[in-house]
């Protein structure tokens, strides 16, 4: 039995962010197809450890994904693995869960913006400075070429270092930092959430009236990164997966309990890239708390290429 283990460079060096947004357009599609087999996922310690799995149907493969997550200090907040196995053969492969987490979280931001957006959205505002951040600029450009960028975060310090890291990346971008949410959002087409807070970020009146929201960071009852009135004024929120996002979505549980929005306002994104949505104007919202449906979809990429056929 060959086992391949992958480090974070190396998934990185492996997976383009176009070819994650891709897999996990497909795999979206495939939730709402029905094609998998996805628990719900164990969280321990308050989601302080999580074990994420999921079988793909058709093809018989599955991943598992098991990691820790310490935000207050330690470096890299995320640790942990996904491994990947299928019936067909005897390799599996295992790989740095910080890495693929992040470039399914980011492709998944991808996936919503390319269907949400207005077509010329060309501003984006990242609230958050930390692993998940770059991903979402990367994600985010792939699908809208943007001209400017302003990261928010508590810590001026950590968004000019995230700006520094951007500017090298994407010299012809225009890269901004600062520590005001409110401020930074007004003039953003697209605005990504990328935090642990348990308070909302922003007001909704200092968002643009067509702006595209990717709330991503926050993924426990306890966290919250929106208010209640922008959840209400979009009408239909778009989620990742229904059950996970009820169980584990601290925005939609509390605008459920307050009565700001019904679960008839929750469209999985799966369904609306399946039957297409007609443009509309008015403010847009992709709220995730991520399933393993995604960590597959990139798993997926890893084991096609390094895994023996």
């Amino acid at each position: 039995m060959d086992t391949v283990t992958l480090s974070g460079a190396e998934v990185r060096e492996a997976v383009t962010m176009a070819d994650a947004i891709a897999a996990v357009r497909e795999g979206f599609l495939g939730l709402a197809r029905g094609e998998f087999e996805m628990p719900t996922r164990t969280a321990l310690r308050d989601g302080q450890f999580l074990v994420m799995s999921v079988h793909h149907t058709p093809t018989a493969t599955a991943i598992t994904k098991a990691l820790s997550l310490n935000f207050a200090g330690r470096h890299p907040a995320i640790v942990g693995t996904v491994t990947w196995s299928d019936l067909e053969h005897t390799g599996h492969l295992i790989a740095d869960a910080a890495a693929v987490t992040a470039l399914r979280t980011g492709a998944a931001a991808g996936v919503a913006t390319d269907l949400l957006a207005g077509a010329d959205a060309s501003t984006l505002t990242v609230i958050g400075a930390g692993r998940q951040a770059a991903d979402q600029v990367r994600a985010v450009h792939a699908v809208r070429p943007l001209t400017e960028v302003t990261l928010v975060a508590r810590s001026h310090a950590r968004a000019d270092a995230l700006a520094t890291q951007l500017a090298a990346e994407f010299p012809a971008l225009e890269i901004t930092a600062g520590t005001d949410a409110d401020a930074a959002v007004e003039s953003a087409d697209v605005v990504c959430c990328v935090t642990t807070s348990t308070e909302p970020l922003f007001a909704c009146g200092s968002l643009r009236p067509d702006v595209h929201v990717n709330a991503i960071g926050a993924f426990r009852p306890t966290m919250r990164e929106l208010p209640d009135d922008l959840l209400a004024d979009v009408g239909t929120v778009h989620i990742d997966e229904k059950h996970a996002a009820l169980e584990e979505s601290g925005e939609l549980i509390h605008a459920l309990r307050t009565g700001a929005i019904t679960e008839s306002s929750l469209t999985e994104l799966g369904s609306a890239l399946a039957t297409g949505i007609p443009p509309r104007p008015g403010r847009t919202v992709f709220k995730s708390v991520g399933v393993a449906m995604q960590d597959w979809a990139v798993a997926r990429l890893l084991a096609a290429r390094f895994l023996r056929t």
